[in-house]
């Protein structure tokens, strides 16, 4: 082996340039929390980390633009696919904090407690006590409010998810469809199961009914036409905000869950109460995003506008839809609340939305 001797050996010298990673100093530069959004509380929730700027922008990230495309359309999440504006698209937070655990999570405890409470009305001979009035009830409205419950999460929100400006709200729109998806998949089994367990359930008797009963076909109209808009915000409010407060309450809560049980049936109260606890969430998210809306400070006066006009071209036919539901009204044996009784109550409670989130009643309201 041979020893180099008498040389003096030289390496590179690193050169800093202060482009370098790490070498840019900043207010948290020295925080070991990697914090790339600012959190609505002190610190930043689960649901924030998993789901804020999951799909980056080019407005906070992206400096050579989006990085995929359509055919022949914008790529990314045009914010021009709404008429409404917004300041920060990215300040909206659902307050139900829906990721993908709770998606989980919440659906399956839901669909334990349905399961459970069937095997237990079926052990209990439940239905044995139904009048035929109340199982031909069931048989034909609630079995024709799947197809609503059905047409919306399929058509509309499934669709809509995809067009808001960020991840944030189209998680939460996202979360409606499955609300809705499943909730309709609940009255189907349900349905299936009353065709098994009762002599004469006509477990077909719905499609007919949604198809050519009068009383329905004004709900069917409000329902399809919804599907066909494109704008993505006015649908959200078409279906969450108006045809659910004036017309899916109406019928889940001030008719179904009202006389049930004076009919003898204590088990499709705790099916229908399902939905409308989900409904109840997602009124929440849509109120809250609307609210960021109206009180935008640039944007507010203009959306307040364009919001008042989507309510005085959908309130006139959830109205048209709940007044037509009538008829059903007298059709139960044991009635406890009127049909004026339970449009009272909706109007109530829709008044109480708009005055919650600061929009003009719609004249036709009042008409």
């Amino acid at each position: 082996m041979t020893q180099v001797t008498g040389k003096t050996r030289s390496f590179p010298k690193p050169e800093f340039t202060d482009a370098e990673a790490g070498a840019l100093t900043f207010p948290s530069s020295t925080s070991r929390v990697y914090n790339y959004f600012k959190p609505q509380k002190m610190r930043a929730t689960m649901y924030e980390d998993v789901t804020f700027d999951v799909q980056p922008d080019p407005d906070r990230y992206l400096a050579q633009g989006w990085i995929y495309g359509f055919a022949k359309g914008p790529g990314g999440y045009p914010q021009d696919w709404t008429a409404l504006r917004s300041s920060d698209w990215h300040a909206f937070r659902d307050p139900n904090e829906e990721w993908e655990q709770t998606i989980y999570r919440n659906n399956s405890n839901v669909v334990r407690q349905i399961q459970q409470n069937l095997e237990n009305a079926r052990a209990a001979h439940a239905y044995d006590g139904w009048s035929r009035g109340w199982t031909k009830f069931v048989e034909q409205h609630l079995g024709a409010w799947m197809h609503a419950e059905n047409g919306l999460g399929l058509h509309v929100f499934v669709a809509a998810q995809r067009s808001g400006p960020t991840n944030m709200i189209n998680t939460a729109i996202a979360v409606n469809s499955a609300h809705k998806l499943r909730f309709a998949q609940d009255l189907a089994l349900y349905n299936l199961e009353l065709a098994e367990s009762l002599p004469g359930f006509d477990g077909s008797a719905h499609r007919k009914v949604w198809h050519d009963d009068p009383v329905w076909q004004p709900v069917r109209e409000n329902v399809e036409r919804i599907t066909a808009v494109a704008d993505w915000a006015e649908a959200l409010v078409a279906a969450n905000i108006v045809f659910e407060s004036l017309v899916g309450v109406l019928f889940r809560s001030h008719l179904v869950m009202q006389i049930a049980a004076r009919n003898g049936d204590y088990v499709t109260p705790t099916l229908v109460g399902t939905g409308e606890n989900d409904y109840e969430r997602d009124l929440r998210y849509t109120r809250a995003l609307l609210k960021l809306l109206i009180t935008d400070e640039k944007f507010g006066a203009g959306n307040v506008e364009t919001l008042s006009g989507w309510l005085s071209r959908w309130v006139p036919l959830s109205l048209k839809a709940a007044h037509e539901l009538q008829p059903i009204w007298s059709q139960p044996q044991e009635k406890v609340i009127t049909f004026s009784e339970s449009l009272d109550a909706t109007v109530n409670g829709f008044r109480a939305v708009l005055s919650d989130l600061g929009l003009p009643e719609p004249k036709e309201l009042t008409q």
